[in-house]
């Protein structure tokens, strides 16, 4: 579709009306925080709590969180040599998010082989190119066995306190079972999708049928499993999903699929391109991994998703490289001398509107009900949302049993005892399944459940209560031997957050190696060095606040929370996710590790 055919004015327009109608004052505020009355939303379906003794002994080094981040900390840590590593999970195995969502048709969207980490050092080689959640879950615990990290994990452990003890320069720990231990070290890996959270819909507790949120799916209810067996037990059913996100877009296909009658509510509609999933060739694998194969994918995918000098080759070849190429395609036509910014950003806009454009089209021509298929085109730039990729999603709106609820971005109205209320129209439901994803914006103390204590009993959320401030996002005064992994102020890389977590590995393991190697205790940033990053990070605030502010509301931009939301925007590296892992992959190679204070 050539972009010259578009209404520009127009497109941009209807951007803003649909943005318009779904801004609201309350922001993250429009949630239910999953506890109280509704902490059954919790429990874990999967794996029996066992029983133990509390733990008073000490270690190394103490994790929080045991998905990815974790993980891929423990085992950077293992081959540095420091293995008395202890991973403490409030699920019931490794995985983080992967051990929670097990609902039908879940699967990465970012290509296996750079989504799946430490693929080299455990030898797997990812059946498909999008690898379903079974798979992604194994990997997590092949990564816990090959590295030897299950050996000291506290599983169904939840933390409830870190304080930092100066007269023994150590953490003291303290969990929900009992635990009081110590360490020398601690990082914190909570993850930035692993709170469920459920919409404050009017009535929502008074429902009298059954319901569960997406990230703990019921089984014993629906019938099937995670490996893809048809929900049986839904054919006479009739069920409501509320939210139509990159949760809904995998599972709906399957709630299609079941023969029962199946209400998709929907706020805003999902941009969903094409995915083509496809087995991997054995050969093809064995002919491209070499020594290093994986961490040259990840930088390759990197550079192929970033605005800048293209790589030679497009090795993952998806949707997501897709959108750049386009845009360096056009770049390219420039003159020297009209190259510039303000050029690079209508060429940026005119290759999203062709993007967006193609995909609204898609949706048309596999919908068969027009006014339905109208009312899944996604009005807004590709990235105000995750775009998702499916093969079945749109497809499944051509069952008879399936109906697109739209709420015309207001929402669902109320609910009662045996249903939901939307445009004045009442649906009667057995069952309720909440897509409505995790908490993204709360405070991190909210979202780890724990408020750590550094020097002098001070808390992280009082230093952090004028927004983030840390070196390299991972650092903090105040609190030494102190590691918070996590994207904000670092590459703040979205389209594959596993990335950031590998990289953050390799910099804790090299910092504390050094710290060891040189007989230092103590790891703190100096103060001058955070304020120094904070303000180079704080250059890049306007600009992404006012892309943001373009958005139709979502997690990405804290629900289009108004008026400013400066303090807490998750900004990244200013000239983006390539040159901050290009920064600091030099920062450590060279030995002084600046900004860091060893004593």
């Amino acid at each position: 579709m050539a972009t010259a055919a578009l209404d520009k004015d127009a497109i941009l327009a209807r951007y803003r009306a649909e943005r318009d109608k779904r801004l609201r004052p309350d922001g993250n505020d429009q949630y239910v925080e999953v506890k109280g009355r509704y902490a059954h939303y919790l429990e874990d379906p999967y794996m029996p709590v066992v029983p133990r003794e509390p733990l008073t002994d000490h270690v190394t080094f103490a994790m929080v969180g045991g998905g990815f981040a974790g993980l891929c900390v423990g085992a950077r840590l293992v081959q540095a040599g420091i293995t008395d590593v202890r991973i403490i999970d409030k699920a019931g195995d490794f995985g983080g998010n992967w051990y929670w969502n097990r609902y039908p048709g879940a699967q990465c969207d970012t290509a296996s082989i750079i989504y799946l980490p430490l693929l080299e050092e455990t030898g797997h080689m990812p059946t498909e190119k999008y690898a379903h959640a079974p798979e992604i879950l194994e990997q997590s615990r092949r990564i816990g066995r090959t590295f030897g990290l299950y050996d000291k994990a506290l599983f169904h452990t939840r933390v409830e306190d870190i304080v930092w003890d100066e007269a023994r320069s150590v953490w003291v720990i303290t969990t929900d079972r009992g635990d009081r231990f110590t360490a020398d070290y601690v990082g914190t890996g909570t993850g930035p999708l692993h709170v469920p959270k459920l919409p404050g819909i009017p009535g929502i507790e008074t429902f009298k049928g059954h319901s569960f949120h997406t990230s703990r799916w019921d089984y014993e209810y629906t019938g099937g499993d995670t490996n893809g067996a048809p929900l049986s037990k839904l054919k006479d059913k009739r069920v409501a999903i509320i939210g139509t996100g990159a949760t809904a877009v995998q599972c709906v296909p399957h709630l299609a699929r079941a023969g029962g009658t199946v209400y998709v509510v929907q706020r805003t509609p999902s941009s969903v391109d094409v995915r083509a999933n496809a087995p991997i060739d054995p050969e093809w694998f064995k002919s491209i991994a070499t020594p290093g194969w994986q961490k040259r994918w990840l930088d390759n995918f990197a550079r192929n998703v970033a605005i800048g000098p293209p790589p030679e080759e497009d090795l993952v070849q998806d949707g997501w490289t897709d959108i750049m190429g386009r845009v360096r395609k056009r770049v390219l036509t420039l003159p020297m001398d009209q190259m510039t910014p303000a050029n690079i950003l209508a060429v940026n806009e005119d290759a999203d509107m062709e993007k967006m454009s193609e995909i609204r089209a898609r949706a048309e021509a596999i919908v068969h009900d027009k006014n339905t298929a109208e009312k899944l085109k996604a009005w807004y730039r590709q990235f105000c949302k995750r775009p998702c990729f499916h093969d079945a999603y749109l497809q499944a709106f051509n069952e008879p049993g399936t109906h697109l609820i739209d709420t015309d971005g207001k929402g669902v109205e109320r609910i009662d005892e045996t249903g939901f209320w939307v445009n004045g129209t009442h649906y009667d439901v057995d069952c309720i399944i909440y897509a409505s994803g995790f908490e993204v914006g709360t405070s991190h103390q909210r979202r780890a459940g724990f408020d750590m204590a550094g020097v002098g009993g001070k808390r992280l959320s009082e230093a952090w209560k004028d927004g983030i401030e840390s070196l390299h996002g991972l650092h903090v005064r105040g609190f030494p031997n102190a590691f918070i992994v996590q994207m904000a102020q670092a590459a703040n890389f979205l389209v594959n957050v596993p990335h950031n977590w590998t990289d953050a590995g390799d910099t804790i393991a090299a910092v504390i190696k050094h710290a060891r190697e040189t007989g230092k205790r103590l790891i703190e940033p100096t103060q001058e060095a955070q304020a120094s990053w904070v303000a180079l990070i704080r250059t890049a605030l306007p600009g992404a606040l006012a892309q943001a502010a373009e958005c139709t509301p979502g997690y990405y931009n804290l629900e289009g929370t108004s008026p400013d939301i400066s303090h807490s925007f998750p900004s990244g590296y200013p000239l983006g996710s390539v040159a901050y892992f290009e920064y600091i992959d030099k920062w450590r190679r060279s030995g002084d590790f600046a900004g860091l204070a060893f004593s």
